[in-house]
């Protein structure tokens, strides 16, 4: 599943060089990427599974981990139940670790050393923070190559900060600052100052012998993997958490899989469209109730040239016998799904000679599990169960019948902006040079 739940080109500009005469071939390694996840974190409770645009946290570097196809095993090591529950959903296996390296005290160096003590077969080890949710795969294949193809023993992820620096002194203490990086009387401009590089926390690459002498960056060769500010996201406390959410929705990696343009969006009437409540009139008649922020939410989508289709199934009588109240509310075809909905979509998607990856789906339960797997985009309401969030792409702050459609469809047309903005930048690099 994970490989289911995007760049610019190599940010680092370092050439390939031979593979080392003196380690085993690269293709003998086994590499082991590991995220450290434990449940204690004390600015946000359970940070690590916090729903972040739409994923749990961890679930964004698993993506990226996972989609790479360049390790041997991905890992989660926590202490939590929930955290494991969420790990192995996203395709991770679970290193448990010990209470001896789950304190508030241990460092990340003890748990990463107990897990190769446990792990005898790994050889290299890359270190992933949860908390760096717009690490893509190609960070990840690049920076090993350097470990594997260019025989450096560690590498760590950096990105290059233009920021002036002064001393600190001790407050009251009338002591003078003093500038550390810059001549105050020759402040060079941004254009003319190149920065410094400073670690970023996405991920530490290390060989296995040099964790074993208690060491992550070190070793006779040791280099640095420069990634561009707009990946470099780090969560920390949480006034962070909405600009990360933007941030994610703008250069987060959505996987393999991504629609360059949404042509068709399916969309579930019970549970997507409705709260799941049915009203009874005094002369006993059934009534559903659909929020307008959800049909504008359609309307939206429709000005943007995409067919939304309404789903309805045999399960939800009432939503069948408005099919035509429906169709004259939102100007949307209402089709009857049955109980395996992708049976009768599928030949319609094929009849409009469209791909999954072009299509757009939204959910609410396990009989949409196949859809929400196939579409290139995903959603389910919040209150929609673990079954089918584990199958979407996104899982929407609101609930069903109270806004969830349109928060998928701004979704929808951010990826699309953000799809046409790097075809731009790309068209711009090949006229422009």
């Amino acid at each position: 599943m994970a490989s289911r739940k995007r760049g610019l080109p190599r940010d680092n500009g370092e050439p390939d060089g031979p593979a080392s005469k003196h380690v085993k071939p690269a293709d003998k390694r086994h590499v082991a990427a590991l995220i450290l996840a434990r449940g204690g974190s004390k600015g946000i409770p359970l940070k690590n599974i916090k729903m972040l645009a739409g994923v749990p946290l961890i679930g964004w570097v698993l993506r990226a981990a996972l989609d790479s196809e360049c390790f041997d095993s991905v890992w989660v090591s926590t202490d939590h139940d929930e955290i494991e529950k969420v790990a192995k959903a996203w395709g991770a296996k679970v290193h448990r670790r010990t209470p001896e390296v789950s304190r508030d005290s241990s460092t990340s160096l003890e748990t990463i050393q107990e897990f190769i003590r446990l792990n005898p077969e790994v050889d290299i080890v890359c270190n992933i923070q949860a908390t760096s949710p717009c690490l893509h795969p190609r960070h990840l294949k690049e920076a090993l190559d350097m470990i594997k193809k260019q025989s450096f023993d560690s590498v760590f992820s950096v990105v290059r900060r233009h920021q002036f620096r002064w001393q600190e002194v001790k407050k009251g203490s009338g002591e003078p600052t003093k500038p550390l990086n810059l001549d105050p009387s020759n402040r060079p401009r941004r254009q003319d100052w190149n920065g410094e590089l400073c670690e970023n926390g996405s991920f530490y690459i290390t060989k296995r012998e040099l964790i074993e002498k208690g060491v992550l960056q070190g070793g006779n060769k040791i280099s640095y993997y420069e990634m561009l500010p707009e990946y470099s996201v780090d969560i920390d406390v949480d006034i962070d958490w909405p600009v990360a959410e933007q941030r994610v929705l703008r250069y987060g990696y959505f996987g393999r899989e991504t629609p360059e343009v949404v042509r068709l969006t399916f969309c579930k009437v019970s549970g997507c469209l409705t709260e799941g409540r049915i009203f009874l009139s005094k002369s006993g008649e059934e009534m559903l109730s659909i929020n307008t922020r959800d049909t504008t939410g359609i309307r939206m989508l429709q000005k943007e040239d995409v067919e939304v289709v309404l789903l309805t199934c045999s399960e939800d009588p009432v939503a069948q016998s408005m099919a035509d109240q429906l169709k004259k509310r939102t100007g949307c075809d209402v089709i009857d799904v049955g109980e395996e909905p992708l049976d009768v979509l599928r030949p319609m998607v094929e009849k409009k000679k469209l791909q999954w990856k072009d299509v757009a789906y939204m959910g609410n339960d396990k009989p949409d599990v196949n859809c929400l797997n196939m579409a290139g985009l995903s959603a389910v309401p919040g209150d929609a169960p673990v079954v089918a969030i584990n199958a979407s792409k996104y899982t929407c702050h609101n609930v069903g019948g109270k806004g969830a459609m349109r928060e998928f469809a701004e979704h929808i047309l951010l990826q699309k902006q953000k799809n046409l903005n790097n075809s731009l930048c790309l068209r711009c690099t090949f006229f422009c040079g």
